[in-house]
């Protein structure tokens, strides 16, 4: 699928898409000029961000404590 198509598939915009692929966060075919993508790697891509996501969370919880 083309670039638009697939930020219109993660749900985000076309220009962040082209820079994640420009520092090379997600999965991209590059023909020629043209950057394409598979569905399925989108997917697993997004699945990935997500248990990353998830983990992240647990470790970001800290000790609440008493500030004077």
């Amino acid at each position: 699928m083309t670039a638009k198509e697939a930020a219109g598939y993660i749900g985000v915009s076309y220009w962040l898409l082209l820079e994640l692929v420009k520092k090379r966060q997600i999965p991209a075919i590059h023909a020629g000029r043209r950057v394409l993508f598979r569905r399925n790697s989108l997917d697993q891509w997004m699945s990935n961000q997500e248990a990353n996501c998830t983990l992240s969370e647990e470790f970001e919880r800290g000790r609440i404590r008493r500030v004077q």
